[in-house]
């Protein structure tokens, strides 16, 4: 399974897509992080982030995207920009019919490390021991992309339902398009 995680953000988006391979081997195939100059205007960076994303989805044909679930935060500002790109990657998935799951940070942190209180320098350190890299993914939003996704192929609890609807509920030229895209993908 491939898995695409998002760590959503407004100035930076984490972006990581990993493989799934037996025995709970992980494998990288891609990681970046999506940026909007904080000088535009909100409609202007959200577009930005939204083209990336896109593209990902496009050059990455994930099985599944992963995103952080929003919590609340003391900073309003940052909230709404986070759960604004969190909202576009689940639109951008949902147009492909590619299902998405929600993980909290807690969760993430505790199917990478074993603790669902472990800091950003041990969540970087496990992502990169077990994805065999050399280095730790910076900046940290890039390593948070990649442990959501590791913690989805963990954990796959959190899928929501709505992009899994039934075959039914399409019409014979969208079952047709969905099946070639599904193809296209292996």
């Amino acid at each position: 399974m491939r898995v695409l995680g998002v760590d959503p953000g407004l100035t930076r988006c984490g972006l990581g897509v990993v493989d799934g391979l037996p025995g709970r081997r992980v494998q990288l195939v891609a990681v970046g992080v999506a940026t909007s100059v904080p000088t535009l205007d909100v409609d202007q960076r959200l577009l930005v982030i939204e083209r990336r994303i896109e593209e990902w989805l496009e050059e990455h044909a994930p099985d599944t995207v992963a995103v952080e679930r929003v919590f609340a935060q003391h900073n309003v500002r940052t909230v709404m920009g986070t759960a604004q790109v969190a909202g576009l990657a689940m639109v951008a998935a949902a147009r492909r019919r590619i299902p998405v799951a929600l993980h909290t940070p807690s969760e993430v942190k505790a199917a990478v490390t074993g603790s669902g209180r472990a800091d950003k320098p041990q969540v970087q350190t496990m992502v990169a021991r077990l994805l065999r890299l050399d280095e730790v993914p910076r900046p940290a939003d890039a390593a948070d992309a990649l442990a959501l996704a590791i913690c989805h192929l963990w954990r796959p609890a959190g899928v929501l339902g709505a992009p899994q609807r039934p075959g039914s509920a399409l019409t014979p030229a969208q079952r047709a398009w969905a099946a070639a895209e599904q193809a296209a993908r292996r």
